[in-house]
């Protein structure tokens, strides 16, 4: 009889195993962990559901649904983290009024885990962000984004650890460049530094300093660009130690996960689901006894 590992090995394909009807039974229960991942990108203040009046994205969204949805999940599937990758600010009249406080209450509601900043999340200036960072109870990252002396130097941390069912998981953010995008008053002296270069040092450090058994990139960098551009496709296959990457700013709708390989030829998860909180992500990662990791993927679900 084939042995458990080799044919493990032999159906990841590199250690991806997809949503392609596999029994979960394959695997031992007392040997695997299963954590769900949840996430989200550029919600542009989406509190309500797009009305009903026949557009293609009618009664679709909203942050009630949502959090009806997460519930379900968390009572479903016993670890679960829930991200965000950015643009949680900007595109209806709520933000207009109350400034990013709803926005972040219900995702406080909700209990998101860690957010990464979009460009839009400096429409209202990084004073009007920092006016808000006391209705998050989540914490914000941001690798490539330097935020010394400035009035957010000390409340974005460059990466977060947390711990679930024993395995650690490293979170980093990584931003788009704002210059062209956000106008110089509103970002109060942020500096950008090279993503690349950045998620490399970042993941490394997770990896071997931080003995992280999985690292999370929440990027805003966007899906793929025609012209030469870093995006997620370039950071996955230019980069080492990140395991998925969770995108942004494209506004993106991927029907599923897509796989590439890193600079030294491993796989790398990445996934984006659309914009306006009408899609929610999940990812469902096996670990085994050893840390080994395994995604076993559903379509990102719709939010109705």
């Amino acid at each position: 009889m084939m042995k458990r590992r080799t044919f493990l090995d032999q159906m990841a394909k590199g250690g991806m195993i997809l949503a392609s009807g596999l029994p979960l039974g394959m695997f031992d229960k007392a040997e695997v962990t299963k954590v769900t991942i949840l996430h989200t990108n550029d919600m542009h203040s989406r509190i309500d559901p797009f009305p009903m009046d026949g557009g293609r994205f009618q009664g679709l969204g909203g942050m009630a649904k949502r959090s009806a949805l997460i519930k379900r999940l968390r009572s479903e599937n016993d670890h679960v983290l829930l991200l965000d990758s950015g643009d949680i600010f900007q595109g209806t009249p709520y933000f207009n009024f109350f400034g990013g406080e709803l926005e972040f209450s219900l995702m406080s509601d909700m209990q998101y885990d860690v957010a990464t900043m979009g460009n839009h999340d400096f429409d209202a200036g990084i004073d009007g962000f920092k006016k808000q960072l006391k209705h998050a109870n989540f914490d914000f990252v941001s690798s490539n984004y330097d935020f010394r002396d400035t009035l957010l130097e000390g409340q974005i941390a460059s990466h977060k650890i947390i711990e679930k069912a024993g395995i650690r998981f490293g979170i980093f953010g990584l931003g788009i460049e704002l210059k062209g995008l956000v106008p110089d008053a509103l970002t109060g002296g942020v500096q950008y530094n090279d993503p690349i270069s950045i998620a490399q040092q970042t993941a490394l450090k997770l990896k071997n300093e931080k003995s992280c058994d999985y690292v999370i990139c929440l990027s805003h960098l966007g899906f793929k660009y025609r012209e030469n551009k870093v995006s997620d496709l370039v950071l996955a296959k230019e980069t080492s130690n990140i395991d998925l990457i969770l995108g942004g700013h494209t506004h993106t709708f991927l029907k599923e996960i897509v796989i590439k390989e890193n600079a030294v030829g491993k796989p790398v998860c990445i996934n984006q689901a659309g914009w306006a909180g009408i899609l929610l992500g999940k990812i469902d990662v096996y670990f085994e006894k050893n840390k080994k990791s395994h995604c076993k993927t559903c379509k990102n679900l719709r939010v109705n």
